[in-house]
């Protein structure tokens, strides 16, 4: 199957980095937002100024808020947020026929109350159509100054990963691909969650052994609640579980990261979100972690505490002087 033309559902950091990513060689891109004021301000400045100030998008780049544009596209790329993506999707079901167009998530979560990852509404929306999700240590303002980056793409049919591979890798945005979408799907929303936790170790001022001791103990408690959630544990250690973890742990670029440690440093979570233009998904997903956790009647101390401090309200000092005090244990466990 040859990708002629390609609409991208989101036109935030990261579905504007993706359009100027994949149209500076001139391919048939369109860049669908749901918000008029800021699509019209960028049909003419051809600039994203409230997310990637200063990236010149491609004139091959068309910038819509009407979803009928999207019609006849061989690629539907989602990248709303988590929140947004169920109600994206009925609203591009009801619009237009995708026929046989392949949809890319590439949105990191778990939707709250269904415990559904992003690929599950889609493919509740669109039972016949091929569906993938990209995920890895991508940060959209490095992908946007075409910094290198790899990433990897998921899917079932193994012909479609390939499919997207050659179409949309290139020397500056390598591309790995998976069979395990269930896997790589969790590693990229999970790993949000744990940023915060970093994110506020660092703004209690715990050091760097902390932190480290912390960034590890996420992955294992990734790894547990990854499996327990269909996952193959050896997945976690790629770039959709260890290496976008490490990433949104330490970037003082990541939002998460910025979230948790605006909390340790005693900031309230409602003034916090306020001053945001994104969406942090790590605030979302620690409470569907959380629900799917006790479904499971999983280990997740991590998990716990980050949620107890964003919906609970429990001081984050606190929290984190309670996962220092938990029983010792073998390391591999």
């Amino acid at each position: 199957m040859r990708i002629l033309k390609t609409a991208i559902m989101g036109a935030g950091g990261w579905g504007t980095a993706l359009a100027g990513l994949w149209g500076k060689d001139g391919r048939k891109i369109v860049l669908w937002g749901h918000n008029a004021d800021r699509i019209g301000s960028m049909q003419k400045t051809r600039e994203n100024s409230n997310y990637l100030p200063g990236i010149r998008l491609p004139e091959s780049v068309h910038i819509t808020s009407d979803v009928g544009d999207c019609a006849g596209a061989d690629l539907i790329v989602v990248a709303t947020p988590s929140t947004a993506l169920r109600n994206i999707a009925a609203q591009l079901a009801k619009t237009i026929p995708l026929d046989a167009a392949i949809l890319l998530s590439c949105t990191k979560g778990i939707e709250h109350g269904t415990g559904m990852r992003m690929t599950e509404i889609l493919r509740e929306t669109f039972p016949e159509n091929k569906i993938a999700v990209l995920s890895g240590p991508n940060l959209a303002t490095e992908v946007a100054r075409d910094l290198p980056t790899a990433t990897v793409i998921a899917s079932e049919d193994a012909e479609c990963a390939a499919t997207l591979q050659s179409a949309l890798g290139s020397p500056r945005f390598r591309i790995y691909t998976s069979g395990d979408v269930v896997s790589i799907e969790l590693g990229g929303a999970m790993k949000n969650v744990f940023a915060i936790a970093a994110g506020i170790s660092d703004g209690l001022g715990l050091g760097d052994n902390a932190k480290a001791a912390l960034v590890v103990r996420s992955l294992a408690e990734l790894v547990r609640f990854g499996v327990a959630m269909g996952g193959t544990a050896h997945a976690f250690y790629g770039l959709s579980g260890a290496g976008d973890l490490m990433l949104t742990s330490y970037s003082e670029v990541s939002r998460n990261y910025r979230v948790g440690k605006r909390l340790g440093e005693g900031e309230p979570l409602a003034q916090i979100t306020a001053s945001m233009k994104m969406i942090a998904e790590g605030i979302p997903t620690a409470r569907s972690a959380w629900e799917c956790a006790r479904r499971l009647n999983g280990t997740t101390p991590i998990t716990d505490q980050v949620y107890s401090i964003l919906y609970r309200q429990k001081k984050p000092a606190i929290a984190l002087e309670e996962l220092l005090k938990r029983e010792p244990k073998p390391e591999q466990s």
